[in-house]
């Protein structure tokens, strides 16, 4: 998954003012204590942060 697209389904999940907000500020155990943020600056695969976003906040499976 591209960066680019990442943000897109953040913004369409959470609305794109919201998805910045919670990327910065929600601290999530599944990504060692991180924000989204910092876990994609620590090197995280999209991927990977992107399936934690979903599981944590339960994105219907439609829109994984």
């Amino acid at each position: 998954m591209r960066l680019t697209v990442f943000w897109e389904r953040m913004a369409e999940c959470f609305g794109a003012g919201y998805a910045d907000t919670f990327a910065r500020d929600h601290v999530m155990s599944e990504l060692g204590g991180r924000t989204v943020h910092e876990a994609l600056a620590a090197g995280w695969n999209v991927k990977d942060v992107w399936q934690v976003v979903c599981a944590v906040m339960d994105v219907p499976a439609e829109k994984r």
